[in-house]
């Protein structure tokens, strides 16, 4: 029985800021922009956190649903690396929200920004064999706001990506046993506190270029035949940034192509720079990033006729996984009706004090607050013009650690 995913959308904020404006408010080296390939982020105000993202992408696909096809989802897992507490997962909060099943699975995993890719593979395992069986899978996160005044913070974003996974798979058909995987002990990047993200920019390149590799040599164990070229009609990779996919791409070329520079720079821009335009505009989206880079190869790619895709999935740490599937111009059309890229244009452009700003007042939606009430009145202007009688989901107060949401 086929199995992958049915549906896809994408949430990428209602703000954003230009990433070549904060390179010059902190006095970041411009040479360096070059590397990142990164345009704008997107910016949770600080009335969202990664329920409000996870719910807000997933709406609309449930709401397309029959009443009979929203009863069959029998499992919400959500992957994320910027949970709101040790035990209670925010799959619960996901799931209430939704108004889905309680004849239903609901947990949360971690792993880094492998979290999206362990979420998927697990909801289709389980649901597979099970015709009809669907499952609800969410990768949200938001970043840290310590992260200032540093290289990280150009290229950090907020958002999610929703995905039904199920036996009809019309954006994503994976391929059964195609998977290659690495893992290993590596303090490469790390969230130790709520709000703190810490590490080695360094460390975390080699570890993710050194995994896609393994992967690669792995899979290609398995899959008989496998190429890293003639297999594939595209490649998705995990996107912190774009200059990093750039990087792994050539260097991955070069070990098992032997491929002349030229050669490479036309398989960049063939196979995988249409991956890269969501995310430029979006910044790292962390368990999400492959897949708003899924999202956006589907957006831009030419689809003509069924292709098989390769996909690698990284996660500090480290976990790692090299799989596949094959996509079709029907994909592309269900992505397309999304308005994901609309959705981009029309974020609110933060001037850097309302960007300063809301980076301040979002500590107080970070894991750990036991009591606090949502006031927008201090960034009004942005909120009644991306919120307001939009009906999207906000955080409003948290009363004793329980966090109570309403739709703006």
């Amino acid at each position: 029985m086929a199995v992958g995913i049915e549906s896809i959308n994408a949430y990428v904020g209602r703000a954003s800021l230009g990433v070549r404006d904060l390179f010059a408010a902190r006095g970041l080296d411009p040479a360096r922009m070059g590397n990142l390939m990164m345009e704008r982020k997107s910016v949770n105000l600080p009335n969202e956190d990664p329920v409000t993202n996870g719910v807000n992408a997933a709406r609309p696909l449930v709401e397309a649903l029959t009443p009979a096809e929203r009863d069959a989802i029998e499992l919400v897992v959500v992957g994320t690396e910027s949970g709101l507490d040790f035990g209670k997962p925010i799959s619960t909060y996901i799931h209430e929200h939704l108004g889905l099943s309680r004849r239903c699975r609901s947990f949360e995993v971690k792993h880094a920004c492998y979290g999206g890719t362990a979420a998927l593979q697990t909801a289709a395992a389980i649901v597979a064999g099970r015709p009809g069986a669907r499952a609800l899978v969410i990768a949200t996160d938001a970043a840290s706001v310590a992260a200032r005044d540093t290289y990280w913070e150009p290229s950090q974003g907020a958002g999610a990506v929703a995905m039904i996974v199920g036996d009809r798979p019309d954006v994503l058909d994976l391929d059964p046993g195609a998977n290659g995987f690495h893992s290993h002990e590596v303090m490469d990047t790390l969230r130790p506190r709520p709000d703190l993200e810490a590490g080695s920019s360094d460390l975390s390149v080699l570890s993710y270029m050194n995994c896609l590799e393994e992967t690669w040599r792995d899979y290609s164990a398995r899959v008989g035949g496998a190429d890293i070229v003639d297999s594939f009609g595209h490649l998705v990779l995990h996107t912190p940034f774009a200059g990093m996919v750039r990087g792994a791409h050539r260097t991955l070329l070069r070990r098992h192509k032997r491929a002349a520079p030229a050669d490479i720079d036309r398989d960049f821009d063939a196979r995988v720079a249409v991956s890269l335009r969501f995310c430029q505009q979006v910044g790292n989206v962390y368990s999400a990033a492959l897949y708003l880079a899924l999202c956006s190869l589907l957006s831009h790619a030419d689809l003509r006729r069924p292709e098989r895709i390769g996909l690698f999935s990284y996660g500090s740490g480290c976990a790692s996984e090299f799989y596949s599937g094959v996509v079709t111009p029907a994909s592309s059309a269900a992505v397309a009706a999304r308005g994901i890229g609309a959705a981009i244009d029309d974020r609110y452009a933060l001037a850097m004090d309302e960007y300063e700003l809301v980076s301040d007042l979002s500590l107080h939606r970070m894991c750990g607050v036991r009591d606090h009430e949502y006031d927008v009145t201090p960034y009004e202007a942005v909120y009644r013009k991306q919120f307001e009688g939009r009906s999207l989901l906000v955080l409003d107060r948290v009363e004793n650690f329980h966090r109570r949401y309403r739709w703006s």
